[in-house]
């Protein structure tokens, strides 16, 4: 196991959630009842498991039906777009039928490495954001440039547009609950002002100490605090002093006491509103086991 996060002495525990943490990846299969129990250990009281394919979709779920207090989300990564036909469609609507299930997802855009053509991003996208409608349940949405590039993030903010998010229609279908969220948040301060505007979630996570990153340290105090969310986007994307090979849900203590940091904050007042936004953005059917 990882050792305890580095906090300073006498430093108090707060609550945590980790809003998009692939535990249904290689690098868990041999100690995940130790991981999750090191989380818990740490504070994290909500962990959402998201599926890049139908694989890890189905994966997740294993993780959920292993740790009840967990929850789930299936999708199609952009990265794979090209490769999915009709049939892993239908199997992605059918697992998020699943109560289990709380988020449609993770999908979006990289441009960054672009491993699926754009034209099958967008109507990767574009499936999934009908899908999340139709459910009632969030979508999770990746979204890079190239580095000094905005093109993804401004081809997502139109499509989201042309989808309906930044209208009454689609809110009404989420009860005014946000119908997305910017997983891992990456661009420019405008973007995501005008995705805060439309209605959806944010959520930071490691990434926000990388360089070329720095706009999301004024991102994070115009988030408003019921839609403001962090992450591990383990077992990658560690943040300082987390082990770079495997980071882990635990932690996301030090992310969300950077954001703290930012917003001016107390931490545990933070932490309140995170797990008051993740149970916000992310609605069960059903009560949640363990007390968590």
């Amino acid at each position: 196991m990882t050792p305890t996060p580095d906090m300073p002495a006498g430093t108090a525990r707060i609550r945590l959630v980790d809003s998009h943490c692939h535990l249904q990846v290689r690098p868990f299969a041999d100690d995940l009842d130790e991981v999750v129990g090191a989380a818990r250990a740490a504070g994290v009281e909500r962990i959402l498991v998201p599926g890049v394919d139908v694989a890890t979709s189905e994966g997740a779920l294993a993780v959920v039906e292993r740790h009840p207090w967990l929850d789930a989300a299936a999708g199609i990564h952009p990265h794979v777009a090209a490769q999915m036909g009709p049939a892993e469609r239908q199997r992605i609507a059918g697992l998020a039928a699943d109560p289990r299930v709380v988020a449609i997802g993770e999908t979006g855009l990289d441009y960054d490495r672009g491993f699926s053509p754009r034209e099958a991003q967008l109507d990767n996208l574009r499936w999934h954001l009908a899908l999340a409608v139709r459910t009632g349940k969030p979508v999770i949405l990746h979204c890079r440039s190239k580095p000094t590039s905005r093109d993804a993030q401004d081809d997502l903010m139109r499509e989201l547009r042309a989808a309906g998010y930044d209208g009454s229609g689609v809110r009404a279908a989420f009860g005014g609950r946000p119908s997305g969220v910017l997983h891992s948040v990456s661009g420019p301060v405008d973007y995501v002002r005008e995705a805060v505007a439309a209605g959806l979630a944010v959520s930071v996570s490691g990434l926000a100490f990388r360089r070329g990153e720095e706009p999301t340290a004024e991102a994070v105090r115009l988030i408003p605090g019921d839609a403001l969310l962090v992450e591990t986007d383990s077992p990658y994307l560690a943040p300082p002093g987390a082990p770079r090979r495997r980071n882990a849900p635990e932690w996301v203590a030090v992310t969300a006491r950077w954001v703290a940091e930012q917003r001016g904050e107390e931490p545990d007042a933070l932490g309140e509103r995170l797990v008051a936004a993740y149970d916000r953005v992310f609605r069960r059917s059903a009560a949640r086991p363990g007390g968590g």
